[in-house]
Order: structure tokens, then sequence, then C-alpha cells
């Protein structure tokens, strides 16, 4: 069973999250705060020197971080995994540009003005660009969907996945999906999906203290 050492709130984690619920895959999460400096840890930093989540223990002492990795990992060899050589390399395009485009602008709002308290006075500077730059991501992926349903294959792959995790989110950040039809549209369409879990859900085999996990490891 997959060790999955994950925050709540966190738009990067929630994406495998979700792959593992459409997936039905088993796995034990581990709660880590990282507002609270529970990924900079000694225990932590020796099984991802990067300090960051999720992580995905797949074997015992054998870890993998950044979460669109992860979901590779977990998506090969199933539907969310496109087998043509050149409808996984769409699906890839789709996750850099989320890696590149939308996660730095939506994800940063995301962080600082949902999560960290004071974080709207302390990044006044960056949400200016973080909106530009958000907002032009949301029309490229806004044109996209006009014409298909999703962003790679004809189905829902990784790469909606990976685009999800923080789309979903840009209304609590400033961000106003109403002149994006497209992708209100696609949202619902994602959300629909046999297995879809919503970012508050919790696995019933969550671990909230990660000191006792590495206790049992």
């Amino acid at each position: 069973m997959y060790k999955l050492y994950s925050m709540q709130r966190s738009g990067n984690s929630y994406k495998v999250r979700l792959a593992l619920a459409l997936l039905d895959a088993p796995y034990r999460a581990i709660e880590i705060d990282i507002l609270r400096g529970e990924s900079r840890t000694p225990d932590f930093l020796a099984m991802n020197p990067s300090g960051q989540v999720p992580l995905l223990e797949v074997a015992e002492g054998r870890y993998l971080a950044e979460s669109n990795a992860i979901l590779w990992y977990v998506a090969i060899g199933t539907s969310l995994a496109p087998e043509s050589r050149i409808e996984r390399a769409e699906a890839l395009q789709w996750m850099f540009f989320e890696q590149h485009a939308l996660e730095p602008n939506i994800g940063a709002a995301y962080f600082w003005l949902s999560l960290v308290k004071g974080g709207r006075d302390l990044q006044t500077h960056a949400l200016e660009d973080w909106m530009e730059r958000g907002y032009a991501a949301l029309q490229v992926m806004e044109n996209h969907l006009k014409t298909h349903d999703y962003f790679a294959a004809g189905q829902l792959t990784v790469a909606d996945i990976a685009l999800y995790g923080y789309t979903h989110l840009a209304d609590r950040c400033d961000f106003d999906l109403a002149t994006f039809p497209a992708i209100r549209a696609w949202l619902r369409r994602v959300e629909q999906i046999p297995g879809f879990v919503s970012m508050d859900w919790r696995p019933d085999a969550a671990v909230e203290d990660p000191a006792s996990a590495a206790a049992e490891a």
C-alpha cells in the first residue's frame, strides 16, 4: 500500500489524492502541514530534500516527489494515462503547462490569499502579476476547451487532474471564472466522473500525526 505525505489544503497534494481515488487505489495518508514547518523537519527532509508535499512512498524507503511525476507513476497502465505516443505527449504538454503557467500564478495566489494569515498584505506587490498571468493561462485553457471535452486523448487523463487541482480553487483567490464558460463546464464534467472526491475528502486510513506514522515505519 502506498504511503502518501500530503497537505489537505494543498492543490498539488489534492491532485494525487484525486487520482488515487479515481483509480480506487488503497493508500495511507499522512497529513503534513507545511505552514507549521512539518515538511522541514530532519525526518521529512531525509525522505524529500526539497521539503515539499506531496511525497509518495512507493516501496519501503523509496520515495517519489513532484505531484505530476506521482500522477504519471500511479496512472501508468490505467485509463488515466493515454496509450498512444502522441496522446501521452499531449497529456505531458498540458501537465508542463500547468506547472509553468497555472500553478505559479493561481497556485501562488491561492496559497497567499487563502492559506496564509495576512498573506494579501505580504504579497501586494506580486498579486497583480499573478492575476495577469493566471488569467492568461485560463484563457489558453478556455480556448482549448471550446472544442474539446478534455485536455488529451478525448477522455479524462492525468492532464485533467493536474489542471483541475488549482483551477477549481481559482474563485477562492480573486479569479472570476464568469467569462470562462468552457472551463466551468469542464470542471463540472470532471466532478461527475465516478470516484471523484473533493479536496476536503479524507481517506478512511488517514493518519493525522506524522510523528506517529514515522514511529510505525
